[in-house]
């Protein structure tokens, strides 16, 4: 089953073309990417697909309804979620409370949202930070917590937008079994990611942005050796000196 069809996507800011007829579609169950240079238009499709910005043309599905142009909180309490690349807790608040604001999408009560985010928060490992200002969080910590606030909405699929970024080696390797739990729970997620260990080991599925436009799509290990994705990383001239040295090496 789909779970998100984007079909001839477009958006221009002033002469700036930021998305490029983008069309693709995400399975349910699944951990699908996009991926490709800064500036490729990655966080832009992702405000275009949860009605933070309204696309010139095309169309976003969700489970099958035509969700084109809705606001994003309409959007969200249909169960489509996204995290930000800059995590920025409220102020003045416990990581329980904290979560808790994502519970209120759809729990009204207090005792019941503050309930759902203690499970939440156990689920991505902050159990034992519950009552700690969410503001004295380690930038992993803040990571999670982004995670959490999203998985507390019950959603059906959330776009992590870099939830790895800043972390080191070992933080990434810890946060990378969460990711894995959460798909394993029945929740789809379709992930930003610059960190390409990060892809390799979590996604299925990836699609290559340059320049607001898909340049390749296929399994994450097809998609790094592909001509045009080292160059839309490297650079033209790069790309061309690493496939003559191959071919002198072959």
């Amino acid at each position: 089953m789909t779970v998100l069809e984007i079909n001839g996507l477009c958006k221009s800011f002033g002469g700036l073309q930021a998305s490029q007829s983008v069309t693709l579609t995400v399975p349910q169950g699944g951990i699908t990417s996009l991926i490709g240079p800064n500036g490729a238009g990655k966080t832009t499709l992702f405000a275009l697909i949860t009605g933070f910005h309204t696309p010139d043309s095309g169309s976003v599905r969700f489970l099958g309804e035509d969700i084109t142009g809705l606001p994003p909180e309409a959007i969200a309490k249909r169960g489509m979620i996204r995290t930000f690349q800059t995590v920025q807790p409220f102020a003045g608040q416990t990581v329980r409370e904290n979560i808790a604001v994502g519970a209120h999408l759809k729990i009204r009560g207090r005792a019941e949202a503050l309930a759902k985010a203690e499970a939440v928060a156990r689920q991505v490992g902050l159990g034992d930070r519950l009552d700690m200002d969410a503001a004295s969080l380690t930038v992993a910590g803040r990571k999670r917590l982004e995670v959490a606030r999203a998985l507390a909405t019950d959603p059906k699929l959330i776009l992590f937008d870099e939830v790895l970024a800043g972390l080191n080696p070992s933080e990434i390797r810890d946060v990378i079994p969460v990711i894995h739990a959460i798909r394993d729970e029945g929740v789809t997620i379709l992930l930003i990611e610059h960190v390409m260990q990060a892809v390799m080991s979590l996604s299925d599925y990836t699609w290559v942005l340059n320049q607001g436009a898909i340049i390749a799509e296929g399994p994450p290990k097809d998609v790094v050796s592909d001509p045009h994705v080292i160059e839309a990383y490297l650079g033209k001239g790069m790309a061309e000196r690493i496939a003559k040295r191959e071919a002198a090496s072959a």
